[in-house]
């Protein structure tokens, strides 16, 4: 492989829609110790430029990204990804920041865009299109930005100062923010003569549970994600003593945990599948139990179990799951009697739907399989061109780091759109090997390179946040153990670049490979066998060898062993002839406003 190929997602911290929305192209450890070196503001617009919502992302995010970190390849834990990029979001410089926001030009383009829903995916449309001279409406049903962060994560893991201060970088910039305002038809919006309208509006309905007793308890029987707001926007502050939350999501977590700051003092977590299977996080889970949440595992719910009118508890079947030879599960009873579990009140989490009775069907928006919408996954735009749709509204429930990619690619499409370019001609992502000598860059070399497990990050005491729902249970990094988590890093942007008219096979970079990665060998025809004659077995099959293509004096090949390279850097420090060189590599998302008149269409 050479080191200019992309092909490769997980070897440049590219996972799914993170290469549009993560900075996780930007060397990790690089802004940490910017804030380390008191120099807030450079780190922090790093951070802000891609993902836009770094304090919210850096508490709350799925972390996508973190799986393709190299050092879970040595340890089990990877760098700390995500919460080192709130250690740059809490550590900023509040004056530094506004003064280098986005400048918005007086002067308006003339085009007028609405944004329906005041979520990830709208605000980040936003945030593009306001410094190219866009007139912006938002709507939104809620009383302030911010979609489902507001309404649906607690504030317990995300407080409000938080999300309000970076829904308001973007809000402040000039938009027009219709709130309390629920749109209840697509076509008033459009009969108000908007040149684009970009729809954000989540999966804005949670399933429900129809078996026996659900209609005669349903005082007692709430959906999660519509109790969850009830609870954010201070409309209910008590639950019964007895909690049943169904589910095994992060929706779920939430509920549970929500439940017990409400004075719920026996909460329990019920699941069809096995624990394993759970779709929730598992710093959450985790998080659930350290609040003494027990996970009920292969329960099967029956029916609601109401005497006299009032919900009592719940009945389930014991089950275990069985799979066939394609993987497919199915939940085998084990023929036992139900399991009554006691309840005064039960939260059903089971997962969310897409809900779209405000469009009229005759607009030119095209619906299809379970009544979504049709649309482009490059380009976000509907069957009426004038409509985009993005976030969980887009293709069903995400999270908000994929409503932050969507939205920075729907803005890209409206913006080409409104100035009569092709939308599906699109400027690849800009990459690029910039020379890292340790030398004149040693500062990005000095992660000790030793065996470090991750750092624990630190939690306000059980007793005490549970007494109020407000208190931020996770505590973050502070700048030192943000330091050292960072030191972590294996280095994984600084690429090592080997030019075969240099070297004259002194053999002094495998003298000084801390791992043994570089190997120079006769040519072989067959992989499997020159795996078998490196300096270290090269055993991860899924990660490509770096090979010379061109011949060496003595005919025989270099070979590097990616998968256990630590990019030290020390090969290029000690080769005599600069024939080793460490690049760093950069990806940069094409933003709305960057396109050429003539570009290929997909490049990217």
């Amino acid at each position: 492989m050479k080191p200019t190929d992309i092909k490769d997602p997980e070897y440049f911290h590219k996972v799914v829609d993170c290469q549009y929305a993560c900075p996780a192209h930007t060397p990790v450890p690089e802004y940490i110790r910017l804030i380390a070196a008191g120099r807030y503001t450079d780190a922090y617009m790093v951070n802000w430029e891609s993902n836009v919502f770094p304090g919210v992302l850096g508490r709350t995010c799925d972390r996508p990204c973190e799986p393709a970190c190299r050092r879970g390849r040595v340890e089990e834990q990877p760098v700390a990804i995500c919460r080192l990029k709130r250690v740059a979001a809490d550590n900023k410089n509040d004056d530094d920041v506004n003064a280098l926001m986005p400048v918005i030009p007086e002067q308006k383009n003339g085009k007028r865009v609405a944004l329906i829903g005041g979520g990830p995916a709208s605000l980040t449309v936003a945030r593009d299109l306001m410094p190219l001279g866009y007139s912006i409406d938002l709507y939104d049903d809620q009383p302030a930005g911010g979609g489902f962060m507001r309404s649906q994560i607690p504030s317990f893991r995300l407080p409000v100062q938080v999300l309000d201060q970076e829904v308001n970088y973007i809000t402040d910039m000039g938009v027009v923010t219709q709130y309390n305002h629920y749109v209840d038809s697509l076509k008033t919006i459009l009969d108000k003569n908007y040149d684009a309208v970009f729809i954000g509006t989540g999966a804005p309905r949670g399933r429900d549970l129809t078996i026996t007793g659900r209609e005669e308890g349903a005082d007692n029987i709430h959906i999660g994600i519509d109790w969850l707001s009830s609870v954010a926007f201070e409309h209910r502050e008590a639950i019964g003593k007895k909690v049943i939350v169904l589910g095994g999501g992060n929706t779920a977590m939430d509920c549970c945990r929500t439940s017990l700051r409400l004075g719920a003092q026996d909460v329990k977590v019920v699941v069809r599948s096995p624990r394993s299977e759970m779709k929730a996080s598992p710093w959450e889970i985790e998080d659930a139990e350290r609040e003494g949440i027990p996970m009920f595992e292969n329960h099967v719910p029956l029916e609601f179990v109401v005497d006299n009118g009032k919900l009592v508890g719940m009945k389930f079947d014991k089950v275990r799951a069985e799979y066939d030879d394609s993987g497919k599960r199915s939940l085998v009873s084990l023929g036992e009697a139900p399991v009554l579990i006691e309840c005064d009140d039960v939260c059903i989490a089971i997962g969310q739907d897409n809900a779209f009775p405000w469009i009229e069907r005759d607009l030119g928006v095209e619906f299809g399989k379970w009544d979504m919408p049709v649309v482009d996954t490059q380009t976000f735009q509907s069957k009426n061109p004038k409509v985009f749709f993005g976030g969980d509204a887009a293709f069903g429930p995400e999270n908000v780091i994929t409503a932050v990619a969507h939205g920075h690619q729907a803005a890209v499409s409206i913006d080409l759109f409104l100035n009569g370019k092709s939308v599906s001609e699109r400027l690849a992502p800009g990459t690029n090997l910039v020379s890292q000598k340790m030398g004149i860059h040693e500062w990005s070399y000095d992660s000790s390179v030793v065996d470090d497990v991750r750092y624990a990050v630190p939690h306000a005491e059980v007793q005490l946040s549970l007494t109020d729902r407000k208190m931020e249970v996770e505590l973050g990094f502070d700048t030192a153990i943000g330091f050292a988590e960072a030191q972590r890093c294996l280095n994984c942007d600084a690429q090592t670049v080997f030019t075969e008219a240099k070297c004259i096979e002194c053999d002094a970079c495998v003298d000084i490979c801390p791992t043994d990665c570089i190997t120079f060998t006769a040519p072989a025809e067959d992989e499997a066998e020159l795996r078998t004659r490196l300096s270290a077995p090269a055993n991860n099959l899924s990660q490509d060898l770096y090979i010379s293509t061109d011949a060496l004096p003595t005919k025989r090949i270099m070979v590097k062993d990616e998968n256990v390279c630590l990019h030290c850097g020390l090969c290029a420090e000690r080769c005599p002839t600069a024939a080793w060189d460490m690049q760093k590599f950069m990806y940069e998302v094409t933003k709305a406003g960057n396109y050429a008149d003539e570009v290929t269409a997909n490049s990217n």
